[in-house]
């Protein structure tokens, strides 16, 4: 087991934190009952906000980002874990209360490891990451709600980001007609080949939302929130349901009652850092079984640890296509 190892450390100094790449030791860890060696994490939305102090994700000082981390068992504490054991983490207080993924050692929790699937590398896992772990919730629950094809196409709101992306993915996999919605129409020939069936711009649905819209969508799968979210209720066809799981246009909601007592639609919360071991077990069983790997492999690209502090930059701006994975050996 290494000593020392790099890290990125974001500190609070006055009003402002400051986040750099430094050195540290196994007694800089926090405790817990289980010794990780990281080989990869990943970079979500959640990540970004966390690293530049753009939103107050981070509520304690100093702490080490990266809400998601994937590699093999050191030393462990735990019956439930032996070293050898190759695992992975999303959410769970990851760069909010509980140093994260940007490290190349981590001591956690062994309630929070889920074990990484047989046909996954590590580095798969992170090419999902909490993003496409949550695009798998999604998926679930609109099952859950009774979506299936033959009722009609699904939107995806967001589709070139990392949600988007394995959403339409995964849809496609299962037989849906996929409607992906963008900002960046040039990515056109990139969600046609994840599986999207139709591309529409996203100003079709960023504008002010009416109380109701024409039937355009069984369901949906929407990271976007706010007046996208609202638009995207009010046209879902009759019984039909959407999956919200996040806020990249804000955290607001003007929504009209409309669409659930005219059209009984549904709308279903999608919560992923404390989701129950049983449902991230089910998740990750599933992104194995349908979740195609020439697919994962063309929306993924890995940088180095260093790379992240612009990588974050650039998916607040919606600069990044699919998803980041983070080489801890870089």
């Amino acid at each position: 087991m290494t000593d020392r190892f790099r890290a990125i450390l974001i500190r609070k100094e006055s009003d402002a934190q400051k986040a750099e790449l430094t050195e540290l030791g196994l007694e800089d860890l926090m405790e817990s009952d289980v010794v990780v060696a990281v080989s990869h994490s990943t970079v979500n939305y959640k990540d970004g906000l966390a690293l530049t102090g753009r939103v107050p994700v981070v509520r304690r000082f100093p702490m080490i980002p990266g809400i998601d981390l994937a590699g093999v068992v050191e030393d462990s504490a735990s019956t439930a874990f032996k070293p050898g054991d190759r695992v992975l983490i999303n959410g769970f207080g990851l760069s909010e209360t509980h140093y994260g993924g940007y490290a190349q050692v981590a001591r956690v929790k062994s309630d929070w490891l889920v074990p990484i699937p047989e046909s996954f590398s590590p580095a798969d896992t992170m090419a999902i990451g909490t993003a496409g772990y949550t695009a798998m919730l999604s998926v679930l629950a609109l099952e859950d709600a009774g979506l299936t094809p033959a009722k009609g196409p699904v939107l995806v709101t967001g589709a070139s980001g990392g949600v988007g992306s394995v959403a339409i993915a995964l849809l496609a996999k299962l037989g849906f007609h996929v409607i992906a919605s963008t900002g960046r129409l040039s990515e056109e020939p990139y969600l046609k080949s994840l599986g999207a069936a139709e591309i529409i711009p996203r100003e079709e649905l960023s504008g002010e939302p009416k109380p109701l819209g024409k039937e355009r969508w069984a369901g949906a799968v929407d990271s976007v929130g706010s007046k996208t979210l609202a638009n995207v209720v009010a046209s879902t066809r009759y019984g039909g349901a959407v999956a919200a799981c996040g806020l990249a246009q804000g955290m607001d909601l003007p929504l009209s009652v409309a669409p659930f007592i005219l059209r009984g639609v549904s709308l279903l919360g999608i919560e992923s850092v404390h989701m129950n071991r049983a449902r991230r077990l089910q998740a990750w069983a599933r992104l194995a079984r349908d979740l195609d790997r020439e697919k994962l492999a063309s929306m993924s690209r890995t940088i180095g640890l260093a790379d992240v502090f612009e990588a974050a930059n650039d998916i607040l701006a919606g600069g990044v296509r699919g998803r980041l994975v983070v080489d801890l050996s870089r």
